[in-house]
């Protein structure tokens, strides 16, 4: 079971780490398609590909591996409650993330900085709220 643990914590700090990367990728994408100076300006778009092919399985297998603990363990409880809600909020914004490139895809850079500033924020809220849950697991 400690293997499971590993693998849940591996995949959820590569998740995480893509999912609050991915706001600033798309902020400067939206900056390139629209003309405006960016620090990148020169560099190919990348937010299809971090999102496929790295956030997205990171996703995935941090949800999983954090579901074969919960069967395995038997994990019960409020703060389980609570802390499934926050990972729908960092789900929610992943796929705000991914709705965001297709916009850019799609030519439409407009809003896509705001809503990029808002998953990130979403994001990092719930990621926030997992720790302090999980750390605070024993006293609930």
């Amino acid at each position: 079971m400690p293997w499971i643990k590993f693998l849940h914590i591996v995949a959820l700090v590569s998740w995480c780490g893509t999912v609050l990367y991915l706001p600033a990728l798309l902020v400067q994408s939206a900056r390139a398609a629209t003309g405006t100076p960016s620090f990148a300006s020169s560099s190919p778009p990348m937010p299809r590909f971090v999102y496929n092919s790295l956030a997205t399985p990171a996703a995935l297998l941090a949800i999983a591996s954090g579901t074969l603990l919960f069967l395995v363990q038997g994990l019960t409880g409020g703060w389980l409650v609570l802390k499934l809600l926050a990972v729908t909020g960092m789900v929610m914004a992943h796929a705000a993330c991914g709705w965001l490139v297709l916009r850019l895809e799609q030519g439409q850079p407009r809003g896509v900085a705001v809503g990029a500033m808002t998953a990130g924020v979403l994001a990092a809220t719930g990621m926030l709220a997992v720790v302090t849950l999980v750390l605070a697991k024993p006293a609930l």
